[in-house]
């Protein structure tokens, strides 16, 4: 109101003076002898005509000055005109608010920006962004930690980890979660892959979600399989513990009882001894079970792998089984450090070695068996056992972890299955494919 008043009052005497400068330059010129004052009338009428256009002129190219700044996002103008009079001081100060108070939106708007950009690139869950013409960008730093083996950009590429996964980047439905195979640092493992439509610049794309979620399966599994087990041991001891007595009561009254005199007795005796014994076997197998169903307390510590591993290999080499079996221990590099619980490693390690030296002296002219640690891709610690023997049936090799199950005809079906505990435990994996010298290859990533 103060610029509008000011502004209002400058214009009229401007407009007035023009008019009077004009009302007197009309009179000296229809008066005689007037000339000096024509020329004085002339001149002062000029100035005002120049001093109302410099004034509405002033205002016009402030505006403009002020509307080509928003228009490109030249916030850095300034606007203020103190002690300038006939009102462009207040009419500054107004201008000057408005770029203020946009340069405030505009900071804002950044922060805003950098808030959500560092919330997306610092999310747990991986985020890859598909555009309309097949172009994947991993969008956060989730995806670019997970996601290393690939080279491109293309969804073709991505089948390094899997056709199934290349498959859902663009197959997953708009708020239709799946599970989806994934191929990460070698080992196979179930991944949530959901998808949401954004649009962006015109068009739309797909923001995919990949979360891993084996660990969350195995534990569950784990959890479902130990519980099984509690309650068969527990069942099944209940059941024998008074068989496994009555059959050494049996047993010793029997014994008491047989003279040598009695073919009969002796038989009778002979079986009662060898039901007490296999109940004694019996109880012997359920209580090895029971194993299965504690949970591997871990007490993971930093230390360096190059004489650890060279612990295990003399562990090794003392055993029987090692006898006739070539040993290769590989770590790179070779001051590299691990973070694992190193008993319990080494007593997975052990039986995986045994194990494999086994199988190797039964079937090859050379048995041989090879531990390497390193570094997999992804920057996680990867250790691999390695033998020559048979390997393992592609059809059974889903089914070695399992608790019970046991390809040797001696075998309790509880190594394996412990093994996977304690990888598990570690917030690890372990998978079994076929070794280079086609016999089998348990690989441990955590």
């Amino acid at each position: 109101m103060s610029f509008r008043r000011t502004f209002l009052f400058g214009l009229i005497w401007r407009a007035a003076l023009l008019l009077l400068t004009v009302f007197a330059f009309v009179e000296a010129v229809e008066r005689e002898g007037l000339g000096a004052a024509r020329l004085l009338a002339g001149l002062i009428c000029l100035g005002a005509i120049a001093e109302l256009w410099r004034f509405v002129q002033r205002t016009n190219r402030e505006l403009a000055r002020f509307v080509d700044a928003v228009r490109f996002g030249d916030l850095s103008q300034n606007f203020t005109h103190r002690n300038e009079g006939s009102g462009f001081g207040e009419f500054g100060e107004a201008l000057e608010q408005g770029i203020r108070r946009l340069r405030e939106e505009r900071h804002r708007l950044s922060d805003a920006n950098r808030f959500y950009e560092a919330v997306l690139d610092d999310a747990p869950t991986a985020l890859l962004t598909v555009d309309g013409e097949g172009r994947v960008e991993l969008a956060n730093k989730a995806a670019r930690r997970m996601l290393v083996r690939h080279k491109g950009v293309r969804i073709e590429d991505f089948r390094d980890y899997g056709d199934a996964f290349a498959g859902s980047l663009t197959d997953v439905s708009v708020g239709q979660p799946r599970l989806v195979p994934l191929t990460l640092d070698t080992v196979p493992q179930t991944a949530m892959v959901s998808a949401a439509a954004v649009h962006r610049m015109g068009g739309t794309v797909r923001v995919i979600a990949v979360q891993p979620i084996q660990g969350e399966l195995n534990a569950v599994e784990i959890a479902a399989q130990s519980d099984i087990v509690r309650v068969l041991t527990h069942e099944i001891m209940n059941s024998m513990t008074p068989v496994t007595s009555l059959a050494h009561t049996a047993a010793d009254l029997i014994a008491e009882a047989d003279g040598g005199n009695d073919p009969a007795i002796s038989d009778a005796r002979a079986a009662v001894e060898t039901l007490a014994r296999r109940a004694d076997g019996v109880m012997h197998f359920v209580e090895s079970y029971r194993q299965i169903s504690r949970t591997p307390e871990v007490r993971r510590r930093l230390f360096d792998a190059a004489p650890w591993a060279r612990e295990l290999e003399a562990l090794f080499r003392a055993s029987p089984s090692a006898e006739g079996v070539g040993f290769k221990l590989t770590v790179v590099p070779d001051n590299l450090t691990i973070d694992v619980d190193p008993d319990l490693m080494c007593q997975v390690l052990i039986n995986l070695l045994k194990n494999g030296a086994e199988a190797a002296l039964g079937h090859a002219s050379v048995p041989a068996v090879s531990l390497a640690c390193f570094r997999s891709k992804g920057g996680r610690l990867q250790i691999d056992v390695a033998d020559n023997g048979p390997g393992v049936p592609e059809d059974l090799q889903g089914d070695v972890f399992l608790p019970f199950f046991t390809t040797k005809p001696k075998g309790t079906g509880v190594g394996l299955s412990l093994a996977r505990q304690v990888v598990l435990a570690h917030r690890g994996a372990i998978s079994l494919d076929r070794s280079p010298e086609g016999g089998a290859l348990f690989r441990i990533v955590i």
